[in-house]
C-alpha cells in the first residue's frame, strides 16, 4: 500500500471508488482545504486504486469545547492505521507536538484502533456537520463524540505498543 497526498487528478477516482454522501463530494472539499493550506488530504492506494483516505486539518477541531481543551491541536479525520502514521509524520515535520481526532460514541472499533495507536480521551463533544443529498435537501448530522489526542514524540519508534 502507498500513502500519497491527494492530487486534483485523483478526485474522480476517489468519487468512483469511495463515494461520499450527497452531491458535493467530501473529497473535493478536503482537496480544496488542502489547496488553501488548511490541511493535507491523504489517500491510500493499492494496485492503482484508492482504498482509504483521511485528512489532517491544521486548524483543529471546530468544536469550541475541544478548542478550549487543547488549542492549536491539528485534527485527524477519517484515517486508518497506515494513514494515521503518515499524518503523524507530517505533523512532526511541521513542528506539531500533539495531534487529535474525534471518534463517534457508536464506533468502538475505531476507538480501539486509536487507543492501540496511543490516542487518549481529552473531552466529549457533539460533532455537527451537513451535506446536500441527491434530492437537493441539506441533511444535518449530529454525532456524540470523544476527542482523543496523542503527544507526538520525535520518532514513531518512540511509541510503545499498548
Amino acid at each position: 500500500m502507498e500513502i500519497a497526498v491527494c492530487r486534483a487528478a485523483d478526485l474522480a477516482l476517489l468519487d468512483e471508488c469511495i463515494g461520499s454522501p450527497g452531491v458535493d463530494s467530501s473529497h473535493a472539499r478536503r482537496f480544496a482545504r488542502q489547496e488553501a493550506g488548511g490541511g493535507v488530504y491523504l489517500v491510500a492506494w493499492l494496485d492503482g486504486r484508492p482504498v482509504g483516505h483521511g485528512e489532517v486539518i491544521w486548524g483543529g477541531c471546530a468544536d469550541p469545547e475541544v478548542r478550549a481543551a487543547l488549542p492549536g491541536c491539528p485534527e485527524l479525520n477519517g484515517l486508518g492505521g497506515a494513514l494515521i502514521r503518515r499524518a503523524e509524520e507530517l505533523a512532526r515535520e511541521r513542528g506539531r507536538t500533539a495531534l487529535g481526532l474525534g471518534v463517534a460514541a457508536d464506533n468502538p472499533r475505531a476507538a480501539d484502533l486509536y487507543a492501540r495507536l496511543g490516542y487518549r480521551p481529552l473531552t466529549d463533544y457533539v460533532d455537527r456537520w451537513s451535506y446536500v443529498d441527491h434530492d437537493g435537501v441539506t441533511r444535518e448530522c449530529v454525532d456524540p463524540c470523544t476527542f482523543l489526542t496523542k503527544e507526538l514524540t520525535s520518532s514513531p519508534l518512540d511509541v510503545k505498543p499498548s
